[in-house]
């Protein structure tokens, strides 16, 4: 079960109380607990109290101590009665017994989700390092994504450029296609006037050989 109580700490003769929850079991001066949810210097009359902490933990369950729960009311954190802290002889107590203070009945909230306030608080610490590791997967996520992106981008840059070689290297192959198809044209029409030259020299020869 969970209390909320003062947690001792100082040097000797200088008091300063945590105000926490922690489990009934644990003793008031040391062990760990579940929260600190404020603290007060008698000395200095110094006090915080942090209330919607104060509240939840008493809508989930959790009971404050006699002197905390004076404490709250003082406060205004809380508004029931105070609980009388003088003490009674024992004829008296016999006689008059103090009627009970009554129960604090833990909020639907609670009761819904079958989970004890230990639990809730050992749940609540450990979002924390859920949260963070859902951030770190998110982030490396994203460097994965910007990484695959320029791996993208730097096969499409070189995929345009092998594209853009061949393209050339075809250009140059036909370049040198027509060159040589120009040339061959060249050489028959060199081959053909070399061959009319030489139909005119026999003519010419046979002219002579018909005047002689």
């Amino acid at each position: 079960m969970l209390i909320i109580r003062f947690f001792r700490t100082g040097k000797k003769n200088q008091p300063f109380f945590k105000i926490v929850v922690t489990d009934k079991r644990k003793p008031s001066r040391g062990g760990k607990f579940v929260e600190q949810v404020g603290f007060y210097n008698p000395l200095t009359k110094e006090k915080n109290i942090k209330k919607e902490r104060v509240k939840y933990w008493l809508s989930v369950g959790a009971k404050p101590s006699d002197t905390v729960h004076n404490f709250l009311i003082s406060e205004k954190v809380i508004e029931e009665k105070k609980i009388p802290k003088h003490k009674i002889s024992k004829k008296k107590e016999k006689e008059s017994a103090p009627a009970p203070a009554p129960a604090e009945t833990p909020s639907p909230v609670g009761a819904l989700e079958g989970k004890p306030a230990g639990k809730e608080a050992a749940v609540g610490k450990e979002e924390k390092p859920a949260e963070e590791k859902s951030k770190e997967k998110t982030k490396e996520k994203k460097v994965e994504e910007v990484s695959k992106e320029k791996a993208s981008e730097e096969k499409s840059k070189e995929a345009s450029v092998e594209i853009k070689l061949q393209q050339t290297e075809s250009k140059e192959k036909e370049k040198k296609e027509k060159l040589r198809e120009e040339e061959k044209k060249e050489e028959e029409k060199e081959e053909k006037k070399e061959e009319k030259k030489e139909e005119k020299k026999e003519e010419k020869k046979e002219e002579r050989e018909k005047t002689e």
